[in-house]
């Protein structure tokens, strides 16, 4: 079934960039396509982070068609094909898990997560550079995070959890001290060394910055819309309010 379903979306595709086919779809490259993947992926997220089943169906699909037209794309031009990315794919997972493929065997997930980096390493034969494979393009707050995951892996991490919260609270006084009497610089520069210490000690704790921040931004943003709701329904406007106001009825939504 799954197969009648790939190959009838394969070939709405071919009919889009066909010669009777969408004149926008017709005109896309790979390169012009980035933008829109990224946009779909960022849709996928948020409806599986919102618990919205059909939402995230309908979503994956729309990467599916993405994943699909950019692979027509490439076949069409003589790079690769469907099957190729696929297959390579295939291999790449059960050379990366010969623990589960092979007769590897590992202790616990910290020697699995070693071996994944050093599997990983060797494929790219360019360098042996540990973050020669981390995305330039990721996002700061997930760049953070898997910089501090690949570092551990490599085995360069504090050794305690108590260690990273001491550093934590060093990377804090020097912020201050930055904030006293440093320039916008070194203010801009220690706050961020901050930003990093936090998202590591994050990880260690099990938490992704980057998803713990979305759940943040969502809740404030729901609270503050039933704050504006609130000030409505008693007749005034957010704008019209003092910052005490604003604060009793913020209170009031957080209470109920």
């Amino acid at each position: 079934m799954h197969n009648e379903s790939l190959e009838k979306l394969r070939g709405v595709i071919s009919t889009l960039i066909g010669p009777d086919g969408c004149p926008w779809d017709k005109k896309q490259t790979p390169e012009s396509l980035c933008d829109n993947f990224i946009e779909e992926a960022f849709e996928l997220v948020e409806a599986i982070r919102s618990g919205d089943k059909h939402e995230a169906m309908e979503e994956l699909g729309d990467v599916l068609f993405l994943a699909l037209f950019l692979a027509e794309l490439f076949d069409k031009s003589g790079d690769f094909n469907l099957s190729d990315s696929l297959n390579n794919s295939s291999a790449k997972m059960i050379r990366r898990h010969p623990h589960v493929f092979g007769d590897c065997k590992v202790k616990d997930q910290d020697e699995l997560l070693k071996n994944w980096e050093q599997i990983k390493r060797k494929e790219k034969k360019e360098s042996d550079k540990i973050f020669d494979s981390l995305p330039k393009g990721l996002p700061p707050m997930l760049k953070a995070y898997r910089i501090n995951s690949k570092a551990a892996r490599a085995g360069f991490t504090y050794p305690s959890d108590k260690i990273a919260e001491e550093q934590l609270q060093s990377e804090w006084n020097e912020w201050q001290e930055a904030l006293n009497k440093g320039s916008e610089a070194e203010i801009e520069e220690e706050f961020g060394d901050y930003l990093f210490t936090l998202i590591e000690l994050g990880r260690r704790k099990g938490i992704k910055a980057n998803t713990a921040l979305d759940i943040a931004n969502n809740k404030f943003l729901d609270r503050f819309s039933k704050l504006e709701d609130l000030a409505r329904e008693n007749g005034s406007d957010i704008t019209d309010l003092d910052l005490d106001e604003l604060n009793r009825l913020w209170d009031k939504i957080k209470n109920n």
